[in-house]
């Protein structure tokens, strides 16, 4: 139906095509192709003038107000909807599919003024963050995720893919492990069922109809030309619906097309470590806090030299693995190629060489390749197989290696075909041809040929043309408007405009005249026919040897993801040698020991400013199961708790560790509540975040995971804090019974070593030197004798006098608890609010004995305990004088 405005007045035929667009645009930016622009309008104007930071104009009238539009140019589109998808908006591409000359012939055949004729346009695609594949707007060496859920049945299905290079895998989960399971996949874009109660935010959500485990199934089984799918594993009715769901969305995106879908991958319930949202954050596995990639995990042992490389490793670490044999044969072939220095330096540089062999497949797939990328599969093939044999050429292979060789040769015949119809460096667009190789078809290069022998005819005449009329400044020029034309300058002109001249006058410059001859226009038909038909048998080709790689799709990304595979443990290998670090080995017993492990990112750091980090080591068993760490702020109980968490990830994920030896027992969980944050978008205060995600690790850990926990209960009164921290440590103790590296500030859980039988009392070591503090970052047994809050203050900068009037009531209160044994005893005598003016000083003299008592005689070496006493001696001097 034609809408109307609000005067009354019927919009523009143009306009009523852009509304009925706007309509299918489902909530979209909608590009709409003018010419050499997509332009917006209306809202969608307005916003992405917003985001793109251009100019807003308008054109027009609708309802009586001018229509708000902005435009970007066609061939600059890419980095405008790279910065739009970005900013979480999607697009719907709203092409011109037919010419202005099919226009007009349609309009006479329909009986409308060919005036009045509007190119036809239609969306073609939909641009959203999760079903990208252009070069430009991909990150190298990140994956690009999708993800589909669906319910059947109350058991939670997943499928997922990354569609620049085909990979998919379906999964289920229950209902309480799904935030945990979407933390790891780590989509762009997550699809569902409308009205699924899933419990996660930016939904896109679809017909409920399109999430059939019956669809599903059907649509897989077309999609890979099978009868069945046990050949791909055995997938429950939730995988089936929420692959149906995936499916689905992806032809809605594609406007009917699919890009490369692989054969589903099964990941089956305990196959990889779990992990929640809370504890990637805190361990900042693959971004740091601030969301960036420096100082991530990712970052401080990245050493791939492929952009597939790097995307598999960050799944290697968001996905640690379960089986112990999985693991050791990452290991094994780390461990082969770290004691072979040169051999893996010449891979390395071998690796650099090899182009992104699955992103390039992906888009010759999805119908958006270029020559370029038929150019990358080639050269990638041909990497991939000289790869195979320098290392089928070294001894004592791994496991792993042997496994994956095969994988690297088997595409002889297609690399010849593309080594003969190739140039050797491709163009990346194929509209102006001169990417197939010349010796390849003989029709096109006579084609060739005959344009490069008219164009020589054309110098010959250009030549001919001097000598005949006497004008040496005549030339014969092209553009893309007139075609060929002879041009000569104005006071020459004259003799050309004779009617027995033999040329016809096309065009007055200033300064110029030019002209048309009739030799010249059959040369230059020549020259377009030839070119156009040798265009069109470059895009022929183009077409045939897509073909072929597309038929050769599933094996070719395979060699890719092998590629990556080996570049994964290459770089692990440098990383290792680089850092000193260790093999660790696997264990099934829930222990852990580690001899002088290190924080990989805290100790990448220190070294770039000169500074050497301190190692510690952690020893946990059935009998030793729980650490509770005290200590000073500042001192290393938070880098200590995540160091531990980082090394069994590292281990799990099949790499070296930074230890000189560390033994891991298998971890089926890890939980990491480690600093404060709020959330305030969702209500929670700091106190409330931190007990939501104690509240996970309570409910959710086993006798086979890994917690650490730093500064429980620190967010509310001493009272209810110590409460909380006390109950907290009992329940893992002897509830749950896993792991646990606790660290807090309240001496008194150090009680519950009388009556847990598996924890240890441990502090980092610290020490106060001529009034400064001086953090050792150092583990040490036994629990800490205080947390030094006041010489952390004065580090930190805080007044002189505040600190004195701290310890003031510090004295206060340990002297009451002392007494009474109660927390806060004292308090009632104490004038907390008395003005500093009004406080008695302290005397002098008794600044000896204070010096005294805060002193750890037993922790200085005998120089210390020298210096020691001539400080005491002038402090007594000072108070005599």
């Amino acid at each position: 139906m034609a809408a109307t405005s609000a005067t009354g007045a019927k919009p523009t035929p143009m306009m009523e095509q852009y509304l009925a667009l706007k309509q299918e645009a489902e909530g979209c930016l909608l590009f709409y192709r003018m010419g050499d622009f997509f332009e917006l309008f209306f809202d969608d104007a307005r916003d992405a003038a917003g985001v793109l930071d251009i100019a807003l104009t308008s054109r027009g009238e609708h309802g009586g107000e001018p229509v708000p539009m902005c435009g970007v140019p066609v061939h600059a589109a890419e980095g405008y909807l790279a910065r739009l998808i970005k900013a979480g908006r999607r697009v719907a591409i709203a092409e011109q599919v037919e010419t202005p000359d099919e226009a007009k012939a349609r309009a006479k055949r329909e009986g409308t003024p060919s005036s009045k004729a509007l190119v036809k346009r239609d969306i073609v695609r939909f641009v959203t963050a999760g079903t990208l594949t252009e070069e430009a707007l991909l990150e190298p060496r990140r994956a690009n995720m999708l993800a589909a859920i669906a319910e059947v049945r109350g058991a939670i299905g997943i499928a997922s893919c990354d569609i620049s290079t085909g990979a998919m895998v379906l999964e289920e989960c229950e209902p309480g492990q799904l935030g945990a399971v979407l933390a790891r996949i780590g989509a762009s874009e997550l699809v569902a069922a409308e009205e699924l109660e899933c419990g996660i935010d930016d939904v896109i959500e679809r017909p409920r109809h399109e999430f059939s485990s019956d669809d599903g199934e059907a649509r897989l089984k077309k999609l890979h030309g099978v009868a069945t799918l046990d050949g791909f594993g055995t997938f429950s009715r939730a995988m089936l619906a929420a692959a149906g769901g995936l499916i689905a969305y992806l032809e809605h995106v594609g406007r009917g097309s699919l890009p490369l879908l692989l054969p589903p991958a099964l990941r089956a319930s305990g196959q990889a470590m779990l992990m929640d949202e809370a504890t990637r954050a805190s361990l900042e596995i693959l971004a740091a806090q601030n969301g960036g990639r420096e100082g991530s995990l990712m970052a401080a042992i990245d050493r791939c030299v492929t952009g597939a490389g790097a995307r598999l490793l960050a799944e290697d670490l968001s996905s640690p693995l379960l089986d112990r044999a999985s693991i050791e044969a990452r290991l094994a072939l780390v461990h082969w190629l770290h004691v072979d220095p040169l051999n893996r330096a010449q891979l390395r540089e071998a690796m650099r060489a090899v182009p992104d062999l699955g992103r390039a497949l992906g888009r010759l797939v999805a119908g958006r390749g270029s020559p370029r990328d038929l150019g990358q599969v080639r050269d990638g093939l041909s990497d991939a197989r000289r790869i195979g044999e320098m290392l089928g050429a070294l001894p004592d292979t791994p496991a792993l290696l042997a496994e994956l060789l095969p994988r690297l040769t088997g595409h002889g015949a297609l690399t010849d075909l593309l080594d003969r119809a190739l140039v050797s460096s491709p163009p990346t667009e194929r509209q102006s041809g001169g990417y197939i190789a010349e010796g390849y078809d003989a029709s096109l290069d006579e084609l060739r040929a005959i344009s490069g022998n008219a164009r020589r005819a054309i110098a010959a005449m250009e030549a001919r043309y001097r000598d005949d009329t006497g004008i040496t400044a005549l030339k014969i020029k092209h553009n893309g408007v007139l075609g060929y034309f002879i041009e000569v300058p104005a006071k020459h002109a004259d003799a050309l405009m004779a009617p027995d001249s033999g040329f016809t006058h096309r065009q007055t410059m200033a300064g110029a005249v030019r002209f048309n001859s009739v030799a010249l226009h059959e040369e230059a038909t020549r020259i377009a026919e030839a070119g156009g038909r040798a265009l069109a048998a470059e895009e022929a080709h183009f077409e045939e040897l897509v073909a072929e790689v597309c038929a050769r799709a599933t094996p070719i990304a395979t060699t890719a993801a092998t590629l990556a595979r080996i570049d994964v443990s290459a770089g692990q290998a440098e990383r290792a040698a680089e850092g000193g670090w260790c093999r660790p080995d696997i264990d099934e017993r829930p222990m852990l020991d580690i001899t002088a492990g290190r924080h990989p990112v805290v100790e990448a750091a220190l070294a770039r400013q000169g500074e050497r980090f301190v190692a510690n080591d952690c020893s946990l068993s059935t009998f030793d199961r729980l650490w509770l760490i005290g200590g000073p702020n500042m001192g290393g109980k938070s880098t200590f708790l995540r160091q531990n968490a980082l090394i069994v990830l590292m281990a799990q994920a099949g790499g070296f560790v930074p230890a000189d030896s560390a033994t891991i027992g298998l971890v089926d969980r890890l939980f990491s509540r480690v600093g404060a944050s709020d959330n305030l978008a969702r209500g929670r205060s700091t106190f409330m975040v931190e007990m939501v995600e104690t509240a996970a690790i309570l409910s959710q850990a086993s006798e086979r995971s890994f917690v650490i926990l730093d500064e429980v209960g620190r967010g509310t009164s001493t009272y209810d804090g110590l409460a909380l921290a006390w109950a907290v440590v009992e329940a893992v103790h002897s509830t749950i019974q896993c792991r646990c590296l606790f660290a807090t500030h309240y001496h008194e859980l150090a009680r519950l070593a009388d009556s847990c039988e598996a924890l240890s009392l441990h502090h980092v070591r610290a020490r106060e030197w001529k009034g400064d503090l001086v953090l050792l970052h150092e583990l040490s047994e036994g629990p800490a004798d205080r947390s030094y809050g006041l010489a952390v203050a004065r580090l930190a900068g805080v007044p002189n006098p505040v600190v004195k009037r701290a310890k003031q009531v510090l004295d206060k209160l340990e002297k009451g608890r002392a007494e009474t044994g109660g927390l806060a005893a004292g308090l009632g005598e104490l004038p907390l609010f008395a003005t500093l003016a009004d406080e008695e000083e302290v005397d002098p003299a008794d600044s000896v004995t204070i010096r005294l008592s805060d002193t750890d005689l037993d922790a200085l070496s005998p120089r210390e305990a020298l210096e020691f006493l001539y400080e005491l001696k002038r402090m007594a001097q000072s108070t005599e004088s």
